[in-house]
């Protein structure tokens, strides 16, 4: 994943290039959005930039799976440059990519902060990955905390029990400092009896699962709230209707991020996350729609 030292030569390729100036954009401030989060006055557009994040899983994890038209090529840091977000959630998925993570962790570097998955795509875990995940932590500073994906099942169990998490969150001070650790929770897993888990967890990433129950999001982001109001709370914006195997449609995508962005104004929320590098350069309507609001500056 990541790359070796190199000089510009003939030999060189497009996609070298981009990669190098994708990590010289996260470093400098380069890009459109940064550069106007970093003007005079524009401090607000900058903490709201600073709470965006991009979920990703290594380049080319979905194939052509979900219905989508053919595979990504993006990597994570190109889908965390191209949409203009500092922050981004890196999650196993199907057992990819294998152990040791250190390049993808060097090649991460240049993001503000990494969430790395625990708790991999599907709820899969195993003691020797989450060890290895645990000790990146300790060599890498940007890893500000560790994501649970798809952690419920049906019953409201966990893929770890309550006190193997408990074990989980006490091993979780580093160096002196405490990482978060985040949790996958879908609205139509509110009713369930996942209160038990929560209470070892300090965020709570909420997401839609099926684009249609959207129409829906203030009465459900209500219900998370008496489930959970201590937590801190980071709303999941699909960008392709994972649910139903098609494309997310273009006005709940637009209410999805104009809630998020209000309530981060109000405080009810602490982030927003878009789902996922794996889409970006798939060219649907609603990357390129959300990509334009992110680097709006009004």
């Amino acid at each position: 994943m990541a790359m070796t030292q190199q000089t510009f030569n003939a030999t060189t390729t497009r996609r070298d290039v981009f990669r190098l100036a994708a990590a010289t954009a996260m470093t400098t401030g380069a890009g459109r959005c940064v550069a106007a989060a970093a003007e005079p006055g524009n401090t607000k557009l900058q903490a709201f930039h600073d709470r965006l994040w991009i979920w990703t899983h290594a380049e080319g994890a979905y194939k052509q799976e979900w219905g989508l038209p053919r595979t990504s090529r993006m990597t994570p840091v190109e889908g965390a440059v191209y949409l203009g977000v500092p922050n981004l959630l890196f999650i196993r998925y199907e057992d990819k990519p294998e152990m040791p993570f250190d390049q993808y962790a060097i090649a991460f570097r240049p993001m503000k902060r990494v969430v790395w998955s625990l708790v991999g795509a599907g709820g899969q875990s195993n003691t020797k990955e989450r060890d290895h995940v645990v000790d990146l932590a300790g060599r890498f500073p940007n890893i500000t905390g560790f994501i649970m994906d798809d952690f419920f099942q049906k019953d409201g169990s966990g893929s770890l029990s309550v006190e193997q998490l408990k074990a989980l969150r006490d091993r979780l001070v580093i160096g002196g400092k405490r990482r978060d650790l985040y949790v996958v929770l879908y609205q139509h897993q509110l009713e369930m009896p996942v209160s038990a888990h929560l209470e070892h967890c300090d965020k709570i990433t909420f997401w839609t699962w099926e684009a249609k129950d959207l129409v829906q999001l203030e009465t459900s982001f209500d219900r998370l709230e008496r489930l959970a109001p201590k937590h801190g709370k980071l709303l999941g914006c699909y960008l392709w209707d994972f649910g139903t195997n098609k494309p997310m449609p273009l006005d709940l995508m637009k209410k999805q991020c104009e809630l998020g962005r209000k309530w981060l104004e109000d405080g009810r929320i602490e982030g927003m996350i878009f789902l996922a590098s794996n889409v970006c350069d798939l060219e649907l309507e609603t990357v390129e729609w959300t990509r334009k609001w992110i680097q709006r500056t009004d």
